[in-house]
């Protein structure tokens, strides 16, 4: 089985990794916090004391780092990973991050002829832990193929959305929208409820008709009505508003310098903003429906 390296156990990297090992891959891992290293140890993977020296002798190395500031510090400033690097390793980044970042360490790869593949998911922690993942993956064609046998291992959806980038690009437009239509939803669930409408029948009717939608049927944001989403467990992540409020920031940047209008993507970045401004940025992002109350 490949060799690979994992740096960046948070809530996602974390539950990724451990599906890495339990298919049976040789993993070697690396973070800053001790707690992720000693419970992936327990699991059979391996601790680096850096991130270089987990990827010595790696053939393939994947990220998942919260920023753009972050990858482009550990491929091309800080570490200099590309450097240290076998010229025949794989790099995955699956980090959500802002287009420029992705393009200039996709630019650096290629330069030293290494590949390389901007992967971001979508799913949520959920998903992580289960192995479901969607991977919208940005490179050239035959990186991807090389990709997808590791990438299966922890998703169950793996697109190529295109060129250097794309995957990027394509995880901006589905949490733009994914926030649009968790606001909309919201509104709709509270105005029947003020009008006098159980959130639960109304979901069933909405779902069966013209408004349904990803929000409603797998993460109805009303306590309550679907036991295992967020909303009824006091909106435990899930999802954090303070990463949907950096999504859409990337979102919207990039509107403005593609000049694309996105009248209602500059909504929903306001309100997730007020919601993360009243100290509630740890809280799911499908909490957006309190600030309705």
């Amino acid at each position: 089985m490949k060799n690979i390296a994992f740096v960046g156990l948070g809530n996602m990297g974390l539950p990724m990794a451990k599906n890495l090992v339990k298919a049976g891959f040789n993993l070697t891992v690396f973070d800053l916090a001790r707690p992720p290293l000693d419970e992936m140890a327990s699991l059979g993977a391996t601790p680096a004391d850096s991130a270089s020296a987990a990827c010595a002798d790696a053939e393939v190395v994947i990220t998942m780092l919260p920023a753009g500031a972050h990858v482009v510090g550990l491929y091309l400033d800080n570490e200099c990973l590309l450097s240290k690097v076998n010229k025949n390793t794989l790099l995955i980044d699956c980090s959500t991050i802002d287009t420029e970042s992705a393009n200039a360490v996709h630019s650096a790869s290629e330069k030293l002829g290494v590949s390389m593949l901007d992967a971001p998911v979508s799913g949520g922690v959920a998903a992580a832990e289960a192995g479901t993942l969607t991977f919208m993956c940005g490179g050239d064609q035959a990186v991807f193929e090389q990709a997808k046998p590791v990438l299966s291992a922890m998703g169950a959806n793996i697109f190529h959305a295109g060129g250097n980038g794309a995957g990027q690009v394509a995880k901006m437009c589905n949490n733009m929208l994914l926030a649009i239509h968790m606001i909309g939803t919201s509104e709709a669930l509270k105005l029947g409820k003020n009008n006098g409408l159980d959130p639960k029948i109304l979901s069933e009717i909405m779902l069966a008709s013209s408004g349904k939608n990803w929000s409603l049927e797998k993460y109805n944001p009303y306590p309550g009505v679907m036991q295992q989403a967020p909303a009824s467990n006091d909106y435990k992540p899930g999802f954090m508003v303070d990463l949907m409020t950096k999504d859409l920031g990337l979102a919207i940047n990039n509107a403005k310098k593609t000049d694309s209008r996105t009248p209602l993507g500059d909504v929903a970045l306001e309100l997730y903003k007020k919601k993360q401004n009243s100290g509630d940025g740890q809280r799911d992002f499908s909490s957006i429906i309190e600030l309705l109350s």
